[in-house]
């Protein structure tokens, strides 16, 4: 494991209590705790490097792409801190396009669970499979959705609630707000299905297409810009595959304010009544 000065946040610090000689401390230097990480995987190692997701995907870029991505390394990306979710910390800490630009990379698969038994398994899973992989984390508590040891499966999405209706599809933290979107649409007698796409790079097509095919429209939710994030990966199917309706709960095209976590994702419409109530415009 490859650190920049963040594991007490990231909880890093964990392995390095664990593993002292497995882990490396390079100081605040993302661009350098890539091209550790790189050399290390070229020599043979499983390498993980980890920090905020904002400064992995931004401050790091050139590097990933050209010392893991060209490559196709063994080397496990996880960013921490993800989305607007943070709050307090800010905009020059929020990432909002780490999604997009890691999805941007040939080779790259691309993760983003919702709960800390999908986490557990999908690190499980990144460190059984060769090549390089970017796991997308946040940072508030999150309810907990699944039993341990049976909450993923590497491209495949979830079925959390069945619905007729309308699909509702998120990953993250916008999983558990999509199901309570879906109690309330059931109280306006609207069924709603609700996917959990954790995997958002290889993105499973088949339950995109089926949610098209089976509803009468698609609701993404997504903590991240409208653009190359998961609203624009779930469009690209239907438009490739299945035209359907659909509609976005997603940043469009700002930067995020400060402030409490509940505050600033109420602020910018990631709530469960306004998901519903995309729902019910759609329909």
């Amino acid at each position: 494991v490859v650190d920049a000065d963040l594991a007490n946040s990231t909880m890093a610090s964990k392995f390095q209590k664990a593993f002292p000689d497995r882990f490396i401390e390079v100081g605040i230097a993302e661009s350098n705790m890539i091209g550790v990480a790189g050399g290390l995987a070229s020599c043979g190692k499983q390498a993980w490097a980890t920090s905020f997701s904002a400064f992995l995907l931004a401050n790091a870029y050139d590097q990933i792409r050209l010392s893991v991505a060209y490559p196709r390394l063994n080397v496990k990306l996880v960013g921490s801190h993800g989305g607007i979710s943070i709050g307090p910390d800010g905009p020059s800490q929020m990432s909002i396009e780490d999604i997009a630009l890691s999805c941007a990379l040939p080779g790259f698969t691309v993760i983003f669970p919702s709960d800390a038994a999908q986490t557990k398994e999908a690190v499980r899973v990144a460190s059984e499979t060769d090549g390089p992989f970017f796991i997308r984390t946040g940072r508030p508590k999150t309810p907990v959705l699944y039993e341990s040891g049976s909450a993923f499966t590497l491209g495949k999405a979830n079925t959390l609630r069945e619905g007729n209706d309308v699909t509702l599809i998120a990953c993250g933290l916008m999983v558990p707000l999509c199901l309570d979107a879906a109690a309330l649409l059931a109280g306006m007698g609207v069924s709603a299905r609700v996917l959990d796409m954790a995997t958002v790079k290889p993105i499973d097509e088949d339950a995109i297409v089926k949610a098209a095919r089976e509803t009468k429209g698609i609701v993404v939710v997504d903590e991240h810009l409208l653009d190359g994030g998961l609203c624009s990966r779930v469009a690209l199917v239907t438009a490739r595959k299945h035209p359907a309706r659909m509609a976005c709960v997603a940043l469009d095209n700002t930067f995020a304010e400060s402030g409490s976590p509940d505050d600033v994702l109420a602020k910018y419409g990631f709530t469960a009544k306004n998901v519903a109530d995309k729902a019910k415009s759609l329909l």
